[in-house]
This record gives structure tokens, C-alpha cells and sequence, in this order.
């Protein structure tokens, strides 16, 4: 766009007006402020909208309660992942697919290191705060489990399927998103995520569903190679732990990462 008059001159209202934050971003910078400073239990909301410069109304046209501040970007990223996993196709195998989906929630928390690791301190010190990030990892992993439900329908045991699956992501992203945290935001964390991932991929991932939802293969232990494709696959009878699983998945692969011959 090429320059006119309606550009704000240096030093007007029009330039200071474009430099103030959106209320939205200024609500969550100064409730965080507010909390760092005083407590969060100690920091009401008047305290937050009054730091902000806006009323209480536009708080909660924005923020249902105080909790929610602390968390603002969450109902977006459930957003999105529902929205990623709605525009699946049968092509797409869904325990990767789901997978991708935590991959979200990790971007959320990657965009912005520092406010993720405030967060995560505030959170650990704050027993309501815990409380409420349970309720929202809760609702990850429903929309997770809804997707798998859907693509397993029709196995014997498609439903426990689904929801161990998608209970086993999102444990496995949130051992290493915590892991970051913890390191201060250290470090690549989508590394660490594809790690506690892979995991996840090579003990529910590669093996195909017979007739009657039993899994192929005749138990644990049991693995085989594609050569052209380089992959390895290791079946296991139902009910075998999947710690079990994982140190058969890392002895076919070998210490190098590498399929053995």
C-alpha cells in the first residue's frame, strides 16, 4: 500500500493508538505482571483490569474467570487441533495422525518460551491453577480419543483402543513438554516431542487390525523388516506392557537407530 494522508504522523494520537496492545494481549501482560508480583491468589480481577487501563466487562468479554487468563491461548488450539482432525482422510494412519495433532498444542506452547515457562511455574505453585490445566489436557485427549473412535469403529475393541491411544499421547507429550519447561525452554523441544512420540507411534502404529479387532502377529518379541522401505515392526499379543513393547521397538532397531540385519 502506498502512503496517504490517513497514515498516523510521528508523535500523533493515530501512532500511539497503533503501538497500544490489543486488550486482549494487554489483560494477559498485566495479569501476569500482577501475579509474578503479588501472588495469584492475591491479584483479583479489578487488580487486572485496573493495571490493563480497561473495564471489567471487557475482561470477561474476553476471559470467563481468572483461570482462563492464565491459559488464553487454549480454546484456540483445541480449535485447531479438532479442526486437523475433522480434515483426516482414510488415507492417513491415525495413530500418526493423532500425534500431529499433539504437535499443536506444542506449537502453542513453543511460540513464546518464556511465557510458557512463567506459566508452568505459576501452575505448579497454585493448586486451583493444576486443577484446571488437568480439565483442559482432559479435553486434548477426548478430541483425540473421538477422532480414534471413529476410525476404529467396528473392531471388537475399538473404544479401549481409542482411548488408551490417545491417553498414551498425550502422556507422552506432556512428559516431554514438561521436560522443556522445566529446562527453562531450553533446547529444541519439538526434538523431545518427536521423541516421546515416536514411542508412541512404534508401539500402537505399525500393526494392522485382522478381523474381530486382534492385532497380527503371535506375540511380543515377534518382528519383521521391510527391506525396500526400512521399517520395523514388531507385533505383540494384546494385554503386553508397553514398556515391553518399546525395548523390543529399540532392540530391532539397534543402538544406532538403524535396523539390524
Amino acid at each position: 500500500m502506498s502512503s496517504s494522508s490517513t497514515a498516523p504522523r510521528r508523535g500523533g494520537k493515530g501512532e500511539a493508538a497503533a503501538a497500544k496492545p490489543p486488550i486482549r494481549d494487554a489483560l494477559v501482560a498485566a495479569a501476569f505482571r500482577l501475579f509474578l508480583e503479588r501472588g495469584y491468589e492475591q491479584t483479583t480481577v479489578d487488580d487486572i483490569v485496573a493495571l490493563a487501563g480497561v473495564g471489567r466487562r471487557s475482561f470477561f468479554r474476553y476471559f470467563p474467570s481468572k483461570e482462563d487468563v492464565v491459559f488464553p491461548d487454549h480454546e484456540r488450539c483445541l480449535a485447531d487441533m479438532t479442526a486437523f482432525l475433522a480434515a483426516s482422510s482414510d488415507g492417513d494412519e491415525p495413530v500418526r495422525r493423532v500425534c500431529d495433532a499433539a504437535r499443536l498444542v506444542l506449537g502453542m506452547y513453543a511460540e513464546n518460551p518464556a511465557f510458557s515457562v512463567q506459566r508452568y511455574r505459576l501452575t505448579k505453585q497454585v493448586p486451583g491453577l493444576r486443577a484446571y490445566e488437568l480439565s483442559v489436557v482432559w479435553r486434548y485427549e477426548r478430541a483425540l480419543a473421538e477422532y480414534l473412535r471413529g476410525r476404529f469403529a467396528g473392531r471388537r475393541d475399538g473404544m479401549l483402543e481409542a482411548d488408551v491411544i490417545a491417553a498414551a499421547v498425550v502422556a507422552a507429550h506432556n512428559n516431554a513438554l514438561r521436560s522443556w519447561l522445566r529446562s527453562d525452554g531450553e533446547g529444541d523441544a519439538g526434538a523431545t516431542v518427536d521423541h516421546a512420540l515416536g514411542y508412541v507411534q512404534a508401539a500402537f502404529g505399525h500393526a494392522e487390525a485382522e478381523p474381530g479387532g486382534r492385532r497380527s502377529g503371535a506375540g511380543a518379541g515377534a518382528s519383521a523388516r521391510t527391506a525396500a522401505d526400512d521399517v520395523v515392526v514388531v507385533a505383540a499379543r494384546r494385554g503386553t506392557p508397553l514398556w515391553q513393547v518399546v525395548r523390543e521397538v529399540e532392540t530391532a532397531l539397534g543402538p544406532s537407530g538403524a535396523a539390524r540385519d
